[in-house]
């Protein structure tokens, strides 16, 4: 099966709908707010003594509300430092909003140019699933932004993002459960979704209590890439597999599974149908390809369990397919082709919860295969949790980012080093970034083509 990969731009009608609007009116001095003709929303804010930059921001997965900033703190800052901020809400059937969400980015942005005038520099910003809505605003042909920062970004993807899930959701309920019918696809309705979510952390967490079950549970964790730490100001010590675990367990029975599956249902809603598959997976395979192997093998040696029989019979019985439509939906909206028009600049921490660091390895990947490596450059927070950075080191990211577009070159702007200069937290490490376990492989001599094999 091969996917080929575009980009959603804007409608000639779309533009003139938008430049042609009459314009909002200021609910308060800064402060702008309007509808695009899709029927999302935009806010904005403007302050005083504007510096001539406009920040586009692209907010993550969850309520379709306009947001201009990550959070107050980092949007108080931005506008002390004479940035314009504006985003919109995005539209669409779900909270997973990837076929509108850069036409009414680029909508909102082009409101708010027509009340305060065109920008001089334009610079998208996105957060988690905004990450990738902004990673592809850097592929846009017409090149309406700048550059483009992209913080715990979801830059492997939708399909990559479903397929790990699902494979680390599927061992669990095999494994642990294989008595009961718990459905981890196509789901009819969000409560649905809610309550096999219910029922497989409950099963993880009963099977917390013994050897085996721990060792079942890591090896779903690094099908998964969920990593190993979770909680505490460090990680466990490399060889400590058992805290390790526990951490892992932690994150998939505490909130990890609820948020997945429910989340699965807003995709599949938004696809038409489930993009992922169990089917024809080499378990033992996938399993070699994660960092955390010798964790599993570890757990599973001292649980006196048979670990080849555990990854044969997760191969055997594997049997859920994908929807072609599906597929090709989130292909079309919810992946990147790695063509980089302008610098983008992504961070994210060592130890991501929702969207695994290790999709950055991926996305790395993808932009070199494309041939725009050059634009592209990552930083890595040593710090645990989704989006867990501190407003002063998205700020420094921001500003490194603003550096490369005034000069047209990188230098060591995007160092650990500088970033800590520039930030004052410390927290900016040189990171190896592992291979993304259950990842699409990416075709280098067919022009970049996705194939799942």
């Amino acid at each position: 099966m091969k996917w080929r990969s575009g980009l959603v731009s804007l409608t000639i009608t779309t533009l003139l709908a938008v430049a042609l609007a009459p314009a909002a009116d200021a609910t308060e001095a800064g402060h702008h707010t309007g509808q695009l003709p899709d029927g999302a929303t935009w806010v904005a804010d403007v302050p005083e003594s504007w510096n001539g930059t406009i920040i586009l921001y692209s907010h993550g997965f969850g309520p379709l509300a306009a947001q201009d900033a990550p959070d107050a703190a980092t949007a108080e800052a931005l506008l002390a430092e004479g940035y314009a901020l504006v985003g919109s809400s995005y539209s669409g059937p779900s909270w997973w909003a990837l076929e509108s969400a850069v036409g009414d980015q680029f909508g909102a942005l082009a409101a708010l140019e027509a009340k305060i005038g065109a920008a001089k520099r334009t610079l998208a910003w996105g957060t988690s699933m905004g990450g990738l809505v902004s990673a592809r605003e850097a592929e846009d042909p017409h090149r309406r932004i700048d550059g483009a920062l992209t913080t715990c970004g979801l830059v492997a993807g939708a399909l990559n993002l479903n397929d790990y899930q699902l494979h680390g959701e599927y061992a669990l309920s095999h494994l642990l459960a294989p008595e009961q019918a718990i459905k981890l696809v196509r789901y009819g309705s969000q409560d649905e979704a809610a309550a096999a979510a219910a029922t497989l952390s409950e099963v993880t967490s009963d099977a917390q209590a013994t050897p085996a079950g721990r060792a079942r549970i890591a090896l779903a964790a690094a099908l998964m890439n969920v990593p190993t730490w979770y909680t505490g100001a460090a990680p466990p010590a490399p060889r400590d597999y058992e805290t390790q675990e526990a951490q892992q367990e932690q994150t998939l029975a505490g909130f990890v599974l609820g948020f997945v599956m429910t989340g699965r249902y807003q995709i599949e809603l938004a696809a038409g149908g489930n993009s992922a598959a169990t089917r024809g997976t080499d378990y033992r395979a996938l399993l070699g390809s994660s960092s955390h192997a010798q964790q599993v093998r570890a757990l599973y040696r001292r649980a006196g369990l048979n670990l080849d029989a555990d990854l044969a019979k997760l191969s055997r019985d594997a049997d859920i397919t994908a929807d072609p439509g599906a597929v090709a939906t989130l292909t079309r909206t919810s992946m990147p082709t790695g063509r980089l028009r302008v610098p983008e600049l992504a961070i994210h921490t060592v130890a991501d919860q929702l969207v695994a660091v290790e999709q950055e390895n991926w996305y790395a990947r993808r932009v070199a295969v494309a041939g725009t490596g050059h634009l592209l450059r990552q930083a890595f927070v040593r710090a645990t949790g989704h989006c867990a950075f501190q407003p002063a080191e998205t700020i420094a990211a921001l500003h490194a980012l603003e550096a490369r577009v005034s000069t047209g070159r990188w230098g060591d702007g995007a160092e650990p080093e500088r970033l800590n200069a520039a930030a004052g937290t410390g927290r900016y490490v040189r990171f190896r970034v592992p291979r993304l376990v259950g990842a699409v492989s990416i075709g280098r001599g067919t022009g970049g083509v996705l194939v799942r094999e």
